[in-house]
């Protein structure tokens, strides 16, 4: 009898046993799958995101910065890793009877005491990223923050960094950033006005600058379109104002411009077109006296000109 008791409690232990590693050995398998699904599903992430910006860089019809994209790309690989093996290690210690609620609740604390503790960093990470993310301007364009303009010469999460034309270096953080002007384009628009004198005829002007055009399109190559006359765009009292519309290349338009105004300058002396200047003529009548002059008569007296009539030559 003390051996049947004996042979079934032993039984009955081996099965218990057994069921006991058999339990952990699935559960050991439940958390081997997790974690190599997790690690699947970063490796597919990042495989999927590496394709999208590879096709956004080959779609671009404007420079695209290589440094831009692999930034963005490294953060978002980054932060998706980071949720998936997150997401994949709590379901694993579920799966090994931790109590994962607490876990979960001290990381939410500490999260929220780290945010509160370093507001200016999240506010320029955060900012940062939607700069990178938006395209708003990349290394090498020549933008205007705030008050600081020059070109940027590098970028990240945190911090840009501007180049003046002085060679200050300026580190702008990303949370200070509230308008940028981005002077980077197609085809960036010269605009400026040519003042010819008021005895001049705007018929021959309009041909004579039409001609140095057609050559400056020839010998200026930053030019993308243009130079164009747009018209007469203001009468001051000196001059007739000619309005000139011109197209050029990114970060050339101001030496272009500097170009067009010396060659109209040129053509202009070369012509005999004088510039304009503020002229008045005072016309003195020897029939009436000064001290009797009444304000209108001066008034009706005051000419556009620029002759002083000397009472000696009559």
């Amino acid at each position: 009898m003390d051996g049947a008791s004996s042979s079934w409690l032993n039984g009955v232990s081996l099965v218990a046993i057994t069921g006991r590693f058999s339990d952990i050995a699935r559960t050991l398998l439940n958390v081997a799958l997790i974690l190599v699904g997790t690690k699947v599903a970063v490796q597919v992430a990042g495989f999927l995101i590496s394709r999208i910006f590879e096709a956004e860089r080959r779609n671009r019809h404007r420079h695209t910065d290589l440094k831009r994209h692999r930034t963005l790309m490294n953060i978002l690989k980054s932060a998706i890793s980071y949720i998936l093996y997150f997401v994949g290690g709590m379901t694993a210690l579920d799966k090994l009877g931790v109590p994962t609620s607490s876990i979960v609740a001290t990381a939410g604390i500490g999260g929220l005491a780290i945010g509160f503790g370093a507001q200016s960093l999240v506010k320029d990470v955060i900012t940062g990223f939607f700069i990178l993310m938006e395209n708003q301007y990349s290394v090498g364009d020549y933008v205007r923050v705030g008050d600081v303009s020059g070109v940027v010469e590098d970028m990240g999460v945190r911090v840009t960094k501007l180049r003046d034309l002085g060679g200050e270096l300026h580190i702008v953080p990303n949370g200070q950033i509230e308008q940028v002007t981005n002077y980077m384009g197609a085809a960036m628009r010269i605009v400026f006005d040519v003042q010819v004198p008021y005895e001049e005829d705007l018929e021959r002007v309009k041909h004579i600058l039409n001609d140095l055009f057609l050559q400056l399109q020839v010998e200026i190559p930053g030019l993308v379109e243009g130079p164009t006359i747009l018209g007469v765009s203001d009468l001051t009292e000196s001059a007739v104002a000619i309005r000139i519309l011109a197209r050029a290349q990114p970060m050339q338009q101001w030496g272009i411009e500097r170009q067009i105004r010396g060659a109209i300058k040129e053509r202009f002396d070369a012509e005999g077109i004088m510039s304009p200047y503020p002229r008045q003529v005072v016309v003195i009548r020897s029939d009436v006296a000064p001290e009797k002059l009444t304000k209108s008569d001066a008034t009706s007296l005051r000419v556009e000109e620029t002759d002083v009539v000397d009472p000696l030559e009559k």
